[in-house]
């Protein structure tokens, strides 16, 4: 049997399943008790069965009767007097007890009401922390998960058209628009994960899982893990491009390019298998969507706090290379407000680099819940639209590919022109010339090219 009402913290956790609990473990329940929301589900429910079976063998009681309520077995007790005890410790998973206690009195009635109220009253718990009410709790959870629902489908189908215009046209290929294709993916992948998850978790609202063991819902869980983080190091790879094309004279962007796809995708599955392999040898319980070890959260926070933190110290650098680059005099000669572009760089850099989990990921577990969740599950559902449309569908040279292929297809459709007889112009140049005359060309030459659409942007 399970406890009569779902637990604000556990169903916290349960609804979000999110980068909010990854980032903040030691925040309200979970991180630094021994026993976790299973254990004590099981164990509520070893004692229900034990109340049950010593109310059968009890005798008729001349006073009130052994009574199960749920959370506590209270005695056989005679009539006229009082049954004090400890209260649940289940409570333990909200705060330390500290020597709170429950009682109810035997009368000629029977049992009377819980003192000195209800459990959350007599346990301390609306003394510690006077947060929403259950219904206004289940209202706040439900509008929060609608919220980020709402955000992760408007990024995942921009994001699809943003990854599709990339990869079709061929002039929009150079490795500064295939990091951006990896971004794009890695938030793809993280909101189809997110829908797999909540998909499989709350598909019934009285799924018990403390008792789901189907490999299938454990994957989904691993699958998730995955593509939170490697989202993250996809964005400290736009950081490291972008620091390395502004502050190195001369590298390879074809070898750093595979560095990069090895720090995106590869860094973060290292760090995920073992995160697997010591959740099946020391916490195999459930759907693995709630986490109490310790050393199982920090291996899934300490490589996310670090590409937070050292994609802000790249920030920083950059902004301050942009402003070496506004000193010069020819530049304040010709921009009316070079500030004004600095603070649009600023602006644009912010959603590439992630710059805006700096807010909250390092702040005190007791700062205010319901703003954190709001800001990283909520604004951050909208980062994938929002990195699409900077990048992709307002980037200048985006926009005049496809005017320019617009204007082909409508020149096309006037002419009458089909298939065989490509645009090549009078220069005679073919679509596989073109490619070898890319291919000719000198790393430095690219660069620049790659430097130069990059200055554009920022």
């Amino acid at each position: 049997m399970r406890p009569p009402s779902p637990l604000p913290a556990s169903w916290l956790c349960l609804l979000t399943g999110s980068l909010a609990c990854a980032l903040h473990p030691t925040s309200g329940w979970a991180a630094g008790q021994n026993w976790g929301l299973c254990d004590y589900v099981k164990m509520i429910e070893a004692e229900r069965k034990q109340c049950l079976e010593e109310t059968q063998r009890e005798p008729v009681p001349a006073g009130c009767s052994t009574m199960w309520d749920n959370l506590t077995c209270w005695p056989a007790t005679p009539r006229g007097q009082v049954v004090v005890l400890a209260c649940p410790l289940v409570y333990n998973l909200f705060s330390p007890l500290q020597g709170y206690n429950v009682s109810r009195s035997c009368t000629d009635e029977g049992w009377t009401d819980l003192e000195p109220g209800p459990y959350p009253v007599a346990c301390g718990l609306e003394d510690k922390e006077p947060g929403l009410d259950e219904q206004q709790q289940k209202m706040f959870y439900n509008s929060l998960k609608t919220g980020y629902t709402v955000g992760y489908s408007l990024s995942f189908t921009t994001l699809l058209v943003a990854t599709a215009i990339l990869s079709l046209f061929r002039k929009l290929h150079c490795t500064r628009n295939y990091i951006h294709m990896h971004l794009f993916i890695s938030f793809i992948l993280r909101a189809a994960s997110v829908f797999i998850k909540d998909l499989i978790l709350f598909s019934r609202e009285d799924s018990d899982h403390c008792s789901e063991v189907s490999v299938g819902c454990k994957a989904a869980m691993v699958l998730f893990q995955y593509c939170v983080m490697a989202n993250f190091f996809w964005l400290l790879v736009e950081g490291l491009y972008l620091h390395t094309l502004l502050a190195v004279s001369f590298f390879s962007e074809r070898k750093y390019f595979w560095g990069y796809i090895l720090i995106g995708w590869g860094v973060p599955s290292t760090f995920i298998m073992t995160w697997t392999i010591i959740r099946i040898q020391s916490e195999d319980i459930g759907c693995w969507d709630v986490i109490h070890s310790s050393l199982l959260w920090w291996i899934l926070k300490a490589p996310i706090l670090t590409t937070i933190l050292v994609n802000f110290i790249l920030f920083i650098r950059i902004i301050r290379i942009l402003v070496q680059k506004l000193q010069p005099p020819d530049v304040w000669k010709s921009e009316k407000s070079p500030y004004s572009r600095l603070a649009k760089s600023t602006l644009l850099l912010i959603p590439l680099f992630g710059v805006h989990y700096i807010m909250f990921a390092f702040f005190p577990d007791n700062f205010k819940t319901e703003v954190k969740l709001v800001f990283e599950l909520v604004v951050g559902s909208f980062q994938g639209f929002v990195v699409a449309l900077l990048y992709c569908f307002l980037n200048g040279e985006v926009q005049a590919e496809l005017r320019r292929k617009w204007r082909r297809w409508n020149i096309q459709g006037l002419l009458g022109w089909g298939p065989k007889y490509p645009s090549g112009g009078s220069n005679g140049v073919t679509g596989s010339t073109q490619v070898s005359m890319l291919t000719r060309v000198s790393p430095g030459a690219r660069r620049s090219s790659s430097f130069q659409a990059e200055d554009s942007l920022v």
